[in-house]
């Protein structure tokens, strides 16, 4: 039996009128490539050079955005006027970059901008009226916040009282009771008529700076910004289609020949070449470490790293963020190993998963919960208890909305907001026991009877036999791959184990070398170690196509995700 279930690829009609084999326009597509194309939705010929080519084809107007044109009114009453305008930003990667962006856009402007990203221990998520107020006593009369605020009416309302004006740009879920701001820029409100919804907070942003700078003719100057967009969109997850496919394509662009001191020695200190980052090394490699400082320090750390001119100044930045993020990794590994045992001792298997403790740090109860959902396949909630109220996150798998869940839940919590996949809440400790209550009725309801056991979405099935070199260049043309637009994924059936073995300094993964007829392939599964003896003469595999980089060479190979018994 396989250990996650395989989801197969419908079949691409031979001929449709809305998908022909062969495209009128003179494009002849391999068969594989418009099977990946048909899996990924493109399923109109009109839409697959754009998709191909990831242009500014696939941008779309700012203006079509709610509330735009209110908040452009109100952002060059202050850029005229030269009122202090603060860029009010969330604490993880999308919220940095983004204020990054527009306090940098609208200085270029020559606006009064002044960045602010909250304290994740003191102040937690999204506004509070304490740093509004504070603002406000600084001579600061405009606040356009990115990557929150739309969960912020209570606020959003004393600020208005008290004189200040807030511009929000969001992308999460709009609440029921939307904030009573000048202009309130969510692609995801119900009277959007914005095409593509799934704009990551720093997209939204880059859409306000775009508005402004076409507006004054200026609209060049936009690209400069985009490696803080590729890096906010990829670091966020949020689906890599659409819009967003062009906005990291051209963003890796720039990223690769960025000019931003502390990007360049962040790279460097992590030993990716500046040349080859990719959606894969922005999620693994550069995304963590600049969120390492919100989830240990101060998010202004990895602002300051984004925006330094000096080179001392961003070597200094870059070994701290380094640092940060090595502290990082092992205070998450302690909590994971802590909340695995916890869960493990109940000896039960319930829908969703609820852990926390004192000792369990909010800035890493993300992250925990997102590897326990790896593991167990479950909707988790991991939760810091404090003596009054309780700071948690929860990470989810596709069958479960979690916002949606807390929706549900609101009456028990102070403040939440997120996505259906991703979502954080701030509830008082004497009710996390009903809150788990309420979660867990919820979960049962929804996931009763579904196999809950991972879904890997296979491509197309081939024999290993006829899988070449040219199929790995191929591919790339669907790149970058990301959330949505997930990796190629193929099906190969009954191929020979010529060998495996179990590598890694613990076991932990497993090299197989595999064939078919006359080829033969280099194989890696990782962490999959423990099920060697689950390795028969003869495998059905489920695997990518990637290039191995070993001491300076270049290979290709089978990264396996899954295997069963051909028998």
């Amino acid at each position: 039996m396989s250990h996650s279930r395989w989801q197969m690829p419908s079949r691409l009609p031979a001929e449709s009128p809305s998908f022909p084999g062969r495209i009128e326009a003179g494009m002849d597509l391999p068969p594989l490539l418009a099977q990946l194309l048909y899996n990924r939705g493109i399923t109109d010929p009109a839409l697959i050079d754009s998709f191909l080519a990831a242009d500014e084809r696939l941008l779309n107007d700012p203006f079509l955005l709610p509330d735009m044109d209110k908040a452009i009114a109100r952002v060059y009453r202050a850029l005229l006027s030269g009122e202090t305008i603060a860029i009010y930003g969330d604490f993880d990667a999308d919220g940095i970059t983004a204020t990054a962006l527009l306090t940098q856009g609208l200085s270029s402007l020559g606006g009064r901008a002044v960045p602010y990203i909250p304290h994740r221990i003191e102040e937690g998520y999204g506004l509070n009226h304490t740093a509004l107020e504070n603002l406000y006593k600084q001579g600061v009369s405009l606040v356009i916040t990115v990557d929150c605020g739309i969960s912020g009416a209570p606020e959003v309302e004393r600020a208005r009282r008290m004189g200040l004006d807030i511009v929000i740009t969001d992308h999460h879920t709009v609440p029921r009771q939307m904030p009573p701001a000048i202009a309130t820029v969510d692609p995801k409100r119900a009277d959007s008529s914005y095409p593509f919804p799934e704009l990551a907070g720093v997209g939204v942003a880059f859409k306000l700076l775009q508005a402004l700078l076409s507006s004054v003719g200026k609209e060049k100057d936009l690209a400069q910004f985009l490696d803080l967009v590729a890096l906010g969109t990829v670091a966020d997850m949020v689906p890599l289609l659409g819009e967003n496919r062009y906005l990291v394509k051209r963003g890796l662009e720039v990223l690769h020949n960025t000019s931003r001191l502390g990007l360049r020695e962040m790279a460097r200190r992590a030993g990716v070449p500046l040349s080859s980052i990719d959606t894969e090394a922005i999620s693994w490699v550069l995304g963590p470490r600049l969120n390492a400082a919100g989830r240990l320090d101060h998010a202004i750390i990895s602002y300051d790293l984004l925006s330094t001119d000096s080179s001392e100044e961003a070597q200094r930045l870059a070994s701290l963020l380094e640092g940060k993020n090595a502290e990082r990794q092992r205070l998450t590994e302690a909590v994971f190993d802590k909340a695995r045992e916890k869960l493990i001792a109940t000896g039960t298997d319930p829908p969703l998963l609820m852990v926390g403790g004192e000792d369990f740090p909010s800035g890493v109860v993300g992250v925990v919960a997102g590897r326990l959902v790896e593991e167990f396949y479950r909707p988790v909630v991991v939760f810091e208890r404090g003596k009054e109220w309780s700071k948690g996150s929860g990470r989810s798998i596709p069958e479960f909305d979690i916002i949606a869940a807390l929706t549900d839940c609101s009456d028990l919590l102070s403040r939440f907001g997120g996505h259906p996949m991703a979502a954080g809440f701030t509830i008082a400790t004497e009710d996390l026991e009903r809150l788990q209550g309420c979660l867990l009725a919820i979960a049962a309801n929804r996931l009763v009877s579904l196999d809950l056991r991972p879904m890997i979405p296979i491509d197309a099935e081939i024999p290993l036999s006829s899988l070449q070199g040219k199929t790995f260049g191929m591919m790339q043309q669907l790149a970058p791959f990301g959330c949505a637009n997930h990796y190629p994924t193929f099906i190969s059936r009954d191929v020979i184990v010529v060998d495996c073995r179990s590598v890694g300094s613990r076991g932990e993964h497993l090299r197989l070398k595999l064939r078919d007829g006359d080829v033969t392939w280099d194989s890696i599964a990782f962490r999959m170690g423990n099920l060697i003896d689950e390795v028969a003469p003869r495998l059905d595999i489920v695997y990518n196509l990637e290039v191995d980089q070993w001491r300076g060479g270049e290979m290709l190979q089978l990264n396996i995700l899954d295997f069963a018994s051909s028998t």
